[in-house]
């Protein structure tokens, strides 16, 4: 009987990491940890990590570049990364952190409302702030490997 509940405990130790690890974090654009596609029809072309665009499968060069904010890791192995951002097949720029921090996000919360906390306003939309905008775009975090998205 001892053997079977020090066995359950130590299965139960086991597994609240597990359960701990299940917790959602929402972040938008214009958010500082943000990363992902970014659209940047109103602002001048950013400074840009990379000279020229990268890209993993042949693009035809009439197709324009996306812009993308992503952890320097990411952009040093892209190859092993573009999956989570559905970029394999584009001509990718990657934006500079402080490009991104100094001036997108700034504008980005100002015209789109964010961080407006004395909004308390007809929230409909299930927490979306972009208004369908951005229904492309997926978290990377919640992408798995075969491109399943994991979300609840």
């Amino acid at each position: 009987m001892n053997r079977f509940l020090i066995s359950a405990a130590f299965a139960a130790i086991a597994t609240a990491p597990a359960m701990a690890a299940d917790v959602g974090i929402s972040i938008n654009v214009g958010q500082p940890g943000f990363y992902g596609r970014l659209d940047i029809g109103g602002f001048a072309p950013p400074p840009v990590v990379n000279v020229q665009p990268v890209f993993v499968t042949p693009v035809p060069e009439d197709r324009p570049p996306i812009y993308l904010r992503v952890p320097p890791e990411h952009s040093r192995h892209w190859k092993r990364y573009c999956r989570q951002y559905h970029a394999c097949g584009e001509r990718v720029f990657f934006v500079q952190d402080q490009w991104y921090n100094h001036e997108y996000a700034p504008r980005y919360r100002q015209e789109h409302g964010h961080g407006n906390h004395g909004d308390h306003g007809d929230h409909r939309d299930n927490g979306r702030h972009d208004n369908g905008r951005h229904d492309n775009h997926q978290d990377p975090r919640w992408i798995d490997q075969n491109g399943g998205d994991h979300r609840n």
